[in-house]
């Protein structure tokens, strides 16, 4: 689906990789995690390959799909996975606390509604303090209050050392990040900080950034053509 597609991500940052639905942002993160197959390219994480056995316990993966057993309680499914991990125990109160879960901690996961679904495996991925954080579309579907909430925790979790790549296709969470990647139809038509990105495009504020980038990108293509 990439075309000549080439991404740094810097350690210690939070990169946003935005984009509308279908350019390509969960086939990114999919590969990144190493559960996507490729079929040429190389993808590296901390210096190995994506998907190497090594590399279980220091990157997580939270997907649009909360990846939690429905028949147990949220925090039973905590603390199971935080034993896999050998996390310490007191990691599933945090977390719980973090994504503000602690209310619904002795429900079972089929009775969640959507948002509180996708709360709970952002917490079994923040599980054992991973130094890569790999989040696609994490504050879909979340009230305002939530996701500014969420944001904070994220700019906590890069203050404490850790990676974060972060999807969405909500333009105005693009100024949150420290670096950007602006998606569409599978190629990267912007890379760099907001305030790069806003000034290669000429624009005050991101959706209007985005709207002129990809106007600028289909000229190109037609041109090229």
């Amino acid at each position: 689906m990439f075309d000549g597609f080439s991404l740094d991500v810097s350690a210690g940052c939070i990169t946003g990789v935005i984009g509308p639905s279908g350019c390509g942002k969960t086939t990114l993160l999919r590969a990144v995690v190493g559960v996507q197959r490729t079929t040429s390219g190389t993808v590296e994480v901390l210096g190995l390959p994506a998907g190497s056995p090594e590399l279980r316990r220091r990157v997580a993966y939270a997907t649009q799909v909360a990846s939690l057993h429905d028949d147990l309680t949220v925090a039973v499914n905590l603390r199971h996975l935080a034993a896999l991990l050998g996390a310490p125990r007191d990691d599933v109160d945090d977390m719980l606390t973090a994504t503000d879960l602690r209310a619904q901690a002795q429900q079972q996961v089929s009775t969640l509604s959507g948002g509180e679904r996708h709360r709970a495996s952002l917490a079994a991925a923040l599980l054992g303090h991973p130094e890569v954080l790999v989040l696609d579309e994490p504050t879909v579907g979340l009230d305002p209050e939530l996701r500014r909430d969420l944001w904070a925790l994220f700019r906590h979790l890069r203050d404490g050392g850790a990676t974060l790549l972060v999807s969405s296709h909500v333009l105005d969470e693009a100024m949150r990040c420290d670096d950007l990647v602006l998606l569409r139809d599978g190629r990267a038509i912007a890379q760099g900080t907001p305030r790069e990105v806003l000034r290669e495009a000429g624009a005050s504020d991101p959706e209007e950034a985005f709207l002129a980038l990809v106007a600028a990108d289909r000229a190109r293509s037609r041109s090229a053509s």
